[in-house]
């Protein structure tokens, strides 16, 4: 069995506050981490902030092992979305534990680990596009239009539901909707959303 005690016996378990920084996109592991309990948010941070959201892991899960398996950098950033309980253990033992496996099962893990680290490269490439791009094009997608002819969007889910749609921090989706707001592009701030000007979203978005 593929565990933390199989792998290192000796690991402690750490307890991590709610907003420390678990892992940095960019720099190659020296260990590999084993959520026992709690959540993590995975995404791009910017200025210290979760801009960019791309997922979350509830524990007990391992945490981005694809990376230490194929030996590359991390592609996203992890912080720690509620109190953490967390185990490490070095990257020495964690491949010496891989290299115990059969060669069966260490083609399964690899092709594994190339999947998921494609995913996550197609989810960070979707950042590409900023904020306020996707935001527009949500809205656009999601408009109908009034009897005046004037186009709106009812917002039927939580504005914490739709960031996550999109990618981006529930912060990010608000500070975006109010500088909609202050360019005239959208008006209204209940759950009822007026495209003022459809074509300067459609620019924005760029569809």
């Amino acid at each position: 069995m593929f565990t933390v005690n199989t792998i290192d016996p000796s690991a402690q378990p750490l307890n991590i506050a709610r907003g420390q920084h678990l892992l940095k996109r960019g720099v190659e592991p020296v260990q590999v981490s084993y959520i026992e309990n709690g959540r993590v948010a995975l995404g791009i941070l910017e200025h210290g902030l979760m801009e960019h959201q791309i997922g979350v892991l509830e524990g007990p899960c391992w945490l981005d092992t694809s990376t230490a398996v194929l030996n590359l950098p991390h592609l996203v950033d992890a912080v720690a979305d509620t109190p953490v309980v967390m185990r490490q253990v070095n990257m020495a033992a964690f491949r010496k534990a891989i290299a115990n496996l059969s060669e069966s099962a260490q083609a399964v893990l690899t092709d594994v680990a190339k999947a998921h680290r494609q995913q996550t490269e197609f989810a960070v490439s979707r950042l590409a596009k900023d904020a306020e791009a996707r935001c527009a094009e949500w809205l656009l997608s999601h408009a109908q239009s009034g009897a005046q002819g004037q186009m709106a969007v009812e917002l039927h889910q939580r504005k914490r539901s739709i960031a996550v749609q999109l990618g981006i921090a529930p912060e990010t989706f608000s500070r975006v909707l109010r500088h909609l707001r202050e360019q005239s592009l959208i008006s209204g701030s209940g759950r009822v959303l007026n495209l003022v000007n459809p074509n300067a979203l459609r620019s924005l978005a760029g569809v």
